[in-house]
Formats: structure tokens, C-alpha cells, sequence
């Protein structure tokens, strides 16, 4: 398990000229609609079914016990329902869910009144970006996982003096996009790891549709697997689109969502049928045109594009990576053949073959 590093500050304070339809972060008013789309139980949560028949288990396991959950670890790219899954398992375990996020628990003291005076027998406390808790933050949670004590330090110097608080049976749910930053002692106790993939395209569109109703849009089966196709797997993406798109229609098309206005306004908005925009078909023009097609180093690509390693890793590669548009070697990152036709470019002679600057290569 990879050590704990301290995050960037692009994480913390995103460059505003770096907004995207298709990013993958919250932004705007996502968290306002986020709250009103999102499903309340397993019967209205749509993809990921493998993770939600197991989750279910867990849940009913728990209830027949009358124990709380095991503590839970939710990883995965932003915008796949991490938050959503942990409102899911509070309300169909009926106790109390209460959010926080790791650099809002700044201190022990902050810690100590979150699992004290908030937490009743069995709630669940959702720990958002669990990987950013200070080291003496994330040391005081251990007793409180293991043994449900939290140790409270009364007194100074020779006077001080070390007193074991009992605490209520709670879970434990952390959330975290870096799960290489988690240190072992702390990954090693969540009971069950919940590693969440990007969606399909068709549990995707039936997410579109949903929200469609609940926001009184028209959309047409066809026109919501076309958004869907276009939201880069990921549900937030998806619901951003749809409402933007919702726009277009209502002001320049008949106020019904089809495939015609799906495509005007991804024209309007700069993203293909793939997926992607402009950032990304930079990224993959910027290796072709510069170097040959790869491979080049995270750290050269990072300063072609004028942009943090941390972006480049976090916001362009992991979709272009799912979908195949390039790889990762152990010399740096190259465009695959799937890259190069998506950009109606035909591969080097020599890339090809695998020979000159593209040895090594996917193809």
C-alpha cells in the first residue's frame, strides 16, 4: 500500500478556465441537483449490479442481527455514486447517515464531536475524501473503529492525563478517488471494499430517463442512450448533460429532447459522439503530433499541455484509458490504433510495426 502524500492544490482550488461540460467533479449547482435525482433505495439505484446485490446482503444481515454495518470503503473515479450509495445504505438500514469530508476533520477535537454527540446506536458517519485526513486524525480513528473507544488526552504536560470514551456501535463509510493514498493500518480495517466502475452506456441512459422524469422533460429512448454514449460512464456527466441539453431544446428546438437537438447541442457544447472534447482530443493531438505517437512521460505531457500532473492523471487519462484511446508503458503513454482512428488518423509505418520511437506500443 502506497504511502500517504500530500494532495495538490489544483485539487483544492480548481483553475475556473478549467471547467468542462464532461468533468467528472461537481461543479455549479451539480450538488443542488445531485440531491434531487438522487434514489433513495436499492429499487430506484440503476447500474453497478454486482456491488448492489452484495451491499443488499450486508444490509439485511445487519438488520437481523440488529448490528451496525461493517465499516465500508468506496472507491472509485468522481461522479459514480459513491455519496448516493452510503444515503442508500443509511435509509435501508434506517439508522442516520452524517457527511463529512476528510479536510473538514481538521482535528482530533473535530473527530471527537462527530462520533460523541452526533452518532446514535448504528449510524453511519460518510467520510468523503477519507484519504486527506491528517495522520493524527486518521491515528485517533482507529480505537474508534476496532474498539469503539476514542481516546481524549485531559491536562498538560506532567498533569496529562489519557481517558478512553465509549462510543455508540456505528459504521464507518469512507469514500476516496486515490485509494493509493490510504495508508495500510487505515485500509486494512474497512470490512468490504466497494470498487465502483464507470457505467454502461445502456444503465446509463436508463438513469437519463429517470431524471427526465423527475425534472418533466420529454426525451426519447433513442435521444437518451445518445446522451448516455456521450457522458463518459459516468451518472453525474450524464445528468449535467441532460439538463443542459434540456436548454436546447427548450429554447431552440420544441422543448422534446431528440436525437436531432442531442446532437446540435453536443456540436454547440464541443463533444463527440466518443465522449470527448476539445481537452482530450489535445491530449491524444499533443502526443501524435509531438512525439510521435509515445511514449512521453506524465511529466512531459503535464508541460506540453500547460497543465498539473494531478489533472492529467485524474481528469483526462482514466477515461481515455477505459475506453482504449492509450496506454500506460513502462516508458510513458502512447495512442493506441482505437486513439489514432478516433481522430481519423492512420498510424506511422514504423508504429505499426513496433519498431522507432513507438516500440513497445499497444498495436
Amino acid at each position: 500500500m502506497a504511502s500517504k502524500r500530500t494532495p495538490s492544490a489544483s485539487r483544492d482550488a480548481p483553475d475556473p478556465s478549467m471547467v468542462r461540460a464532461l468533468d467528472l467533479e461537481p461543479q455549479g449547482d451539480d450538488h443542488a441537483f445531485d440531491r434531487t435525482l438522487r434514489p433513495r433505495t436499492f429499487a430506484d439505484y440503476i447500474g453497478q449490479a454486482k456491488h448492489k446485490e452484495n451491499l443488499e446482503v450486508f444490509v439485511e444481515a445487519s438488520k437481523r442481527r440488529k448490528e451496525p454495518l461493517d465499516h465500508l470503503l468506496l472507491c472509485g473515479p468522481p461522479g459514480l455514486g459513491k455519496t448516493t450509495l452510503a444515503h442508500i445504505l443509511a435509509n435501508e438500514r434506517g439508522v442516520q447517515v452524517h457527511t463529512t469530508s476528510g479536510p473538514a476533520v481538521e482535528h482530533k477535537g473535530a473527530l471527537f464531536s462527530l462520533l460523541t454527540t452526533k452518532l446514535q446506536p448504528n449510524d453511519i458517519l460518510f467520510i468523503d475524501e477519507i484519504h486527506r485526513l491528517s495522520p493524527a486524525v486518521e491515528e485517533s480513528l482507529y480505537p474508534a473503529m476496532d474498539d469503539l473507544i476514542i481516546d481524549v488526552v485531559t491536562g498538560e504536560g506532567a498533569y496529562a492525563n489519557s481517558i478512553q470514551i465509549p462510543l455508540q456501535p456505528f459504521t464507518l463509510i469512507g469514500a476516496t478517488t486515490r485509494t493509493g493514498l490510504l495508508t495500510a493500518p487505515l485500509f486494512s480495517r474497512f470490512g468490504h471494499i466497494v470498487r465502483l466502475d464507470f457505467y454502461e452506456s445502456v444503465d446509463l441512459a436508463r438513469i437519463i430517463a429517470r431524471s427526465a422524469g423527475i425534472l418533466g422533460v420529454s426525451i426519447a429512448p433513442d435521444a437518451a442512450m445518445a446522451i448516455a454514449l456521450r457522458s463518459r460512464g459516468t451518472p453525474r456527466v450524464a445528468n449535467r448533460l441532460l439538463r443542459r441539453i434540456r436548454d436546447f431544446a427548450e429554447v431552440i428546438g420544441t422543448g422534446v429532447i431528440d436525437v436531432a437537438i442531442v446532437e446540435k447541442a453536443s456540436l454547440r457544447l464541443d463533444i463527440d459522439a466518443a465522449g470527448l472534447d476539445d481537452m482530450d482530443r489535445r491530449y491524444l493531438r499533443v502526443i501524435i503530433d509531438h512525439y510521435e505517437g509515445g511514449p512521453v512521460g506524465v511529466e512531459t505531457l503535464a508541460a506540453a499541455l500547460s497543465e498539473p500532473r494531478d489533472t492529467i492523471e485524474d481528469v483526462y487519462e482514466p477515461y481515455l484509458l477505459q475506453q482504449g484511446f492509450i496506454g500506460r508503458t513502462p516508458r510513458g503513454r502512447i495512442v493506441t490504433k482505437k486513439g489514432y482512428e478516433l481522430l481519423g488518423l492512420k498510424p506511422r509505418a514504423h508504429e505499426e510495426e513496433g519498431e522507432g520511437p513507438g516500440q513497445g506500443r499497444l498495436f
